[in-house]
């Protein structure tokens, strides 16, 4: 048997039971085994449940920008749960479906405030004309961002994870101060219209759901409960970084690894780790891996899969940093 990081694995089963794929060419009929849990996707929003384990130093640092009604800037290297961090607050503190705004390279904070369809407005207004018939309202070509659904106001507030902002533009950060600081925005569009509209139902970034503005303004009653993801790419400026509570979510140690594992897959997987946590931590050493490609390896270990041939564990457990 092959050495490939000191992990012993049982025989791979046979071809029925772990070779869904078999690369001949060949057409057949396959049961797709249950997903792992953190891979899931139910038809619910309650897919927030998910096991999520921090220190109380962080757990502390979060409370302080709940307190403090602050953004909370976290940092750390991939895999050690920055985005999952708004999920379990949105579940532990019953804050609903969480409004996530993945940023890249084109990202405006008008896009993640909202957005109006004039071309389309102006379209179907053309077919209406022309078919005698009255056509749709203002609002149903306005539609309301990540952020801007986050500053309706409600009584409890949302939850909004501004996952990589370091992807952003670099006045993207500056962009977010006056927003953040106030704590409303007006849509010009709504603004304008006469006095006999001075109220327009807009769609939200919530599927199906609408909101009532008055002269085109959202402002917030609570401010909401925003979570900022960074890979450290680049720094922020200092004024954006005044206004943000900082966490660093640090890489977890072998005792905190087995308890998420214990979490998501059961204390039984634990027992008979220890080679696999081995292997993890010395490969983890020499560069970058992400606490999920141990749930991976240990998972496919449950399904009795060997991790020692033909090279599956550096597959799995390949290094995030530097050239693939």
């Amino acid at each position: 048997m092959t050495d490939t990081g000191g992990v012993r694995g049982t025989p791979v089963p046979g071809d029925e039971e772990w070779r869904l794929f078999r690369g001949d060419g060949e057409e057949r009929e396959v049961a797709l085994p249950p997903a792992p849990p953190w891979r899931r996707f139910p038809r619910t929003t309650r897919a927030t449940e998910r096991p999520y384990l921090i220190g109380g130093r962080e757990a502390d640092v979060v409370s302080a920008a709940l307190h403090l009604r602050r953004p909370l800037l976290v940092t750390g290297h991939p895999g050690t749960g920055k985005s999952s961090l708004a999920y379990a607050i949105a579940h532990e503190l019953r804050l609903g479906t969480v409004l996530t705004w993945s940023v890249n390279s084109r990202s405006t904070v008008q896009d993640a405030l909202y957005q109006y369809d004039a071309v389309g407005r102006l379209r179907e207004s053309n077919l209406a004309r022309e078919d005698d018939e009255p056509g749709l309202g203002i609002g149903s070509y306005v539609r309301l961002g990540p952020l801007g659904t986050a500053l309706l106001p409600t009584a409890q507030p949302r939850v909004l994870l501004v996952d990589e902002l370091d992807k952003g533009d670099l006045d993207l950060p500056n962009d977010l101060l006056t927003v953040f600081e106030e704590g409303e925005f007006e849509i010009p569009e709504l603004a304008r219209l006469p006095d006999s509209q001075t109220t327009v139902a807009v769609m939200t970034f919530d599927a199906g759901a609408r909101a009532v503005l008055a002269r085109g303004l959202v402002r917030c009653e609570e401010f909401p409960v925003v979570v900022i993801t960074s890979n450290g790419e680049r720094e922020f400026p200092p004024a954006f970084l005044r206004r943000c509570i900082r966490l660093d979510l640090p890489d977890p140690d072998e005792d905190k690894l087995r308890a998420i594992v214990a979490a998501h897959l059961g204390e039984a997987e634990v027992a008979g780790m220890d080679e696999l946590m081995a292997a993890f931590l010395n490969r983890r050493a020499r560069g970058e891996l992400a606490t999920d490609q141990l749930l991976n390896a240990v998972f496919l270990r449950m399904g009795g899969v060997s991790l020692d041939a033909d090279g599956l564990l550096d597959a799995v457990l390949h290094r995030l940093g530097g050239t693939v």
